[in-house]
């Protein structure tokens, strides 16, 4: 079973209102709630503040964080988007009852929850200012990460969170991640791959994600419709006898062509599909089209001997 509470604070009655973590959060809900199939994925709860008639008070954000990771869940992931708050006594999520700072919900009091959880995979997401601040346990005198927990934070501990078009900047990424940019070739979303697109997008100038794990290995998240058949994804053992085979073309593989081979053909649409991936490159041309016309070779990439072997070992 998978849990996820969802917040969301535009209004703040002492504070700067925001405008675009509402948005934010339904966004994330939406996503989380099925795979791309259709399929139930994450049971979503969410606590959502646009005016003074819909406050998120800390008392009750502190309730829904506790029920969230009392049961033993095969993932608990708990998603904040609202104002973030630094100071000598640590780090803060700030509810719309705030006047100050340090009256919000403590980032420690939250890691006590979660290093208490009998969840069997904790995930903590935060898009708020110096969410950073909730990653730095293994470095200062605080507890450490407990077992099956990743921490995923849009910013360092001492950055700004930004909003670009009523949106916060991270969690467009992170939703884009979701939606299939994260996916590997079987389709499966990760934190891990979600954090390497969330970096790679951001790049090294702009506010810096910050991601820490205690995991054995990760699960997916999400899952998408894969970029290629897995009864496709296997037969790539039967095409390469090992890792650096080339598998030698000519042009009987190519169906315009006047010497085309039916079976050849069929196993020519298929190495293309491996090449559309990205597991398979033509030798010493730019096309595929003209390693079959001029009888050249296709080899495995980089990603492609990683599958080769998953396969080979029956890991997939």
């Amino acid at each position: 079973m998978r849990k996820a509470l969802i917040v969301g604070i535009n209004y703040y009655k002492h504070g700067t209102q925001l405008q675009g973590c509402v948005n934010d959060a339904q966004a994330v809900k939406t996503v989380l709630e099925e795979h791309e199939n259709g399929k139930p994925n994450f049971g979503v709860e969410t606590l959502i503040s646009s005016d003074e008639s819909s406050l998120v008070n800390k008392k009750d954000l502190k309730l829904e964080i506790k029920k969230l990771f009392r049961d033993d869940n095969d993932i608990a992931l708990f998603y904040f988007s609202g104002h973030g708050h630094i100071e000598d006594t640590g780090g803060y999520l700030i509810t719309s009852d705030c006047i100050t700072g340090d009256e919000g919900l403590s980032m420690d009091e939250i890691m006590k929850i979660v290093n208490n959880s009998k969840a069997k995979n904790k995930i903590i997401i935060f898009d708020c200012c110096h969410s950073g601040y909730f990653g730095n346990y293994d470095f200062s005198g605080h507890m450490k990460i407990s077992k099956g927990t990743v921490i995923l934070t849009a910013s360092a501990e001492n950055q700004y969170a930004k909003e670009i078009d009523g949106q916060g900047v991270f969690t467009s990424l992170f939703i884009d991640a979701l939606k299939g940019n994260a996916a590997n070739v079987l389709g499966e979303i990760t934190l891990g791959s979600i954090y390497a697109h969330i970096d790679r997008s951001l790049g090294p100038w702009k506010q810096r994600p910050l991601f820490k794990a205690n995991i054995k290995n990760f699960h997916s998240v999400r899952d998408v419709n894969p970029p290629i058949e897995l009864k496709l994804l296997k037969q790539i053992t039967t095409f390469f006898k090992d890792k650096d085979y080339e598998y030698p073309l000519d042009p009987s593989y190519e169906k315009t062509h006047k010497l085309a081979i039916l079976e050849n053909t069929k196993k020519f649409e298929i190495l293309q599909e491996y090449k559309g991936v990205g597991l398979v490159i033509q030798i010493g041309e730019k096309h595929m089209y003209y390693a079959a016309i001029r009888s050249k070779s296709c080899k495995l990439t980089a990603l492609g001997k990683f599958y080769w072997s998953l396969i080979k070992a029956k890991r997939i």
